[in-house]
């Protein structure tokens, strides 16, 4: 007991009287405690909670590089490769191949880009990368910056930090890759620089042929400045016999048109045909008249021949009538020469008709013919404009062929200082080789990742409230517990039905919960304004888990008294580490990770991200009902093997100190 004091020193203590006075009140508790074993492993239970707190947070943290294996990441190569500068490319199969001989991560390979989102989804993978069919036909080329795409899959919803590591990894696997096809790149170049020096002799041979053939192109060039200028004055020439061709071509033309105006028409031609056919055909019938009439002459005058005999043998006749008879005789006898030679003349003029009526026919044949011809000449014979055309083109030949001739002068002069030119470099210029194709842009950065995220949140706060909720709900949960005497029952209660001993005792702590529950779903909805995709789900998670914390926290505190709160805390940190809250569990080590997915922390978050963000494709309800059955059994162990103890009423009163 303390020892009393003589006068009052509250306010007049000195300094070893106030640590006297410490020592004695210290004395006491301490006294008080080491009476009793329990006691004595309690005060070291609560010893050992800060270090404990300590090595299960620190462990967790304490190098997750060294873990990164234990993250699961799927490699989907579709990649077809490309033929390059007579070189085979496919960086794909060489990136994937990289990747693993590196294992940084513990690398799956997948065949299809679908099957590998359905198992980033899932949960089965933590990101995907995807290499698509075309990636080595758009990025070595390096046409343009960004061409060949590398498609990195990641649920945000799923775990906020391993999207991030998803994001880091976009970002270093494009900067390797293009330092990786930069440095092929270059290899190609100073693989061509390397018979760069035989390039030089081959381009000095080259030069001092290409000047030999400047010298022969400058000779060239004055003949043909030379020729040039023959051309001009032939040029010249021509147009003026074109320009009288013209002149001349036109009076031809005019009388061409004049002929065939006055052309006898085939009419007349027919006349005439028909005229000497009828002179032939009365000709004909005067011949036949000339010869009847030449017959009957000789008959008349073989009867005056008879006639005259007679009547020179008649002595009735007179002399004078003799007379008569004989120049009638001798009249038809020149009668008959006549006629004879009238018949011989009708004969000449027959065959003259019929000369003539041939050369008639020949000459309108000949008419017709000619009339055709004039009039087809006529028809095709240039117009007057187009005889003006020759001429003005011909003018414009003439001016072409002066600027021709003024042209070849200025090829001369060029092709004289391109030999000079020649000359000057004719020591050579290194051989470069094939420069790389693509743009600047496209060869520095021809590779850019695209980090495609599935359950997108609003931001990093967001995304880490699926790990803060089940921590509040468990730390509402046990500070619950501390508003009633959580093992004691009154007396009267101790023939209660065991359902009813807890159910009573656990209605106020856990109309507490249920109120926190609310508190938080207000502050999802209201205060945050989070865009819940469930809002159902996530009120049943939320509820159900607040609940079954309190089952579960009820049961350690009945079993175990005030130690089952210190052991709660103490599985509060654990769980919070193995459930991936700070970053993901598989870096944590393999004893988090085995841990993790027994734990109720890691259900609830699980579904907590489901009916928040639609991660793990909406899968709320199996995590719901694993929480929901460690409450009920942890509700149903505490009715059946719970220690109460019984007190009087009086007794029970609120542990709270207020």
């Amino acid at each position: 007991m303390l020892p009393p004091l003589q006068a009052d020193t509250r306010r007049t203590a000195t300094l070893p009287q106030l640590l006297r006075q410490a020592r004695s009140i210290a004395r006491i508790d301490v006294g008080f405690f080491f009476r009793r074993a329990k006691f004595v492993w309690s005060i070291a239970a609560i010893a050992l909670i800060p270090a404990l707190y300590s090595v299960i947070y620190l462990s967790s943290l304490w190098d997750p590089a060294s873990h990164s294996q234990a993250l699961t990441v799927g490699i989907v190569n579709l990649d077809q490769g490309l033929v390059y500068r007579e070189s085979n490319f496919n960086v794909g199969q060489e990136l994937s191949q990289t990747l693993q001989n590196a294992a940084r991560f513990n690398y799956r390979t997948m065949r299809t880009a679908e099957e590998a989102r359905l198992q980033v989804r899932q949960g089965k993978l933590s990101f995907a990368l995807i290499i698509p069919a075309n990636f080595s036909s758009n990025a070595v080329p390096g046409e343009q910056a960004g061409a060949g795409q590398l498609v990195v899959f990641a649920s945000q919803g799923n775990n906020v930090e391993t999207a991030r590591i998803a994001q880091q990894f976009a970002a270093e696997l494009g900067h390797k890759v293009n330092g990786s096809l930069n440095a092929q790149r270059w290899s190609l170049v100073l693989l061509n620089a390397a018979g760069s020096q035989q390039s030089v002799s081959q381009l000095n041979r080259g030069l001092k042929e290409l000047h030999q053939g400047a010298t022969e192109l400058s000779v060239a060039a004055s003949n043909a400045a030379i020729g040039a200028k023959s051309v001009q004055t032939g040029a010249r020439q021509l147009s003026d016999n074109v320009a009288q061709l013209t002149q001349n071509s036109k009076k031809l033309g005019a009388g061409l048109r004049q002929m065939e105006t006055s052309r006898p028409r085939n009419a007349e031609l027919r006349r005439l045909d028909a005229g000497t056919d009828a002179l032939v055909n009365g000709v004909s019938e005067l011949g036949q008249g000339l010869q009847q009439l030449n017959k009957g002459s000789r008959e008349l005058a073989t009867q005056v021949s008879l006639f005259k005999e007679e009547s020179d043998n008649s002595f009735l006749v007179s002399a004078t009538g003799k007379g008569s008879v004989t120049q009638a005789a001798q009249g038809v006898q020149q009668l008959d020469q006549g006629l004879h030679t009238a018949v011989d003349s009708g004969q000449k003029l027959e065959d003259g008709a019929k000369t003539l009526r041939a050369g008639v026919n020949t000459l309108t044949a000949g008419v017709r013919g000619m009339n055709n011809a004039l009039r087809t000449a006529v028809g095709q014979f240039p117009e007057d404009a187009q005889l003006d055309a020759l001429e003005s083109g011909s003018a414009e030949l003439t001016l072409g062929t002066t600027q021709m001739a003024q042209g070849t002068e200025q090829l001369s002069s060029g092709s004289k200082r391109l030999q000079m030119g020649l000359g000057l470099v004719e020591k050579a210029i290194p051989d470069m080789g094939e420069t790389p194709e693509g743009s600047p842009e496209g060869l520095a950065d021809s590779v850019r990742p695209v980090v495609e995220m599935d359950a997108a949140v609003q931001n990093n706060g967001i995304g880490f409230i699926a790990n803060v909720i089940p921590a509040a709900l468990w730390l509402g949960a046990s500070i619950a517990v501390f508003v009633v005497n959580l093992r004691s029952l009154p007396k009267q209660a101790k023939p209660y039905h065991p359902v009813a001993q807890w159910l009573g005792k656990l209605l106020l702590p856990g109309s507490l919960v249920l109120l926190q529950c609310l508190l938080i779903l207000f502050t999802v909805f209201v205060v945050l304004q989070v865009n819940v995709v469930n809002p159902w789900a996530l009120t049943c998670t939320i509820v159900s888990a607040g609940l079954a914390f309190l089952c579960v926290i009820s049961a350690l505190t009945c079993f175990m008294g005030d130690a089952g709160k210190a052991t709660a805390m103490v599985l509060l940190a654990l769980q919070m580490t193995s459930s991936g809250g700070v970053m993901p569990v598989e870096l944590s080590g393999s004893f988090f990770a085995t841990l993790s997915p027994w734990l109720p922390i890691t259900w609830l978050a699980h579904g907590l991200k489901a009916s928040l963000f639609g991660a793990y494709e909406g899968a709320w309800l199996l995590d719901w009902v694993q929480v929901s059955c460690v409450g009920l059994g942890a509700a149903a162990l505490t009715m059946l093997f719970g220690r109460w103890r019984f007190v009087p009423v009086r007794q029970l009163k609120p542990q709270l100190d207020l």
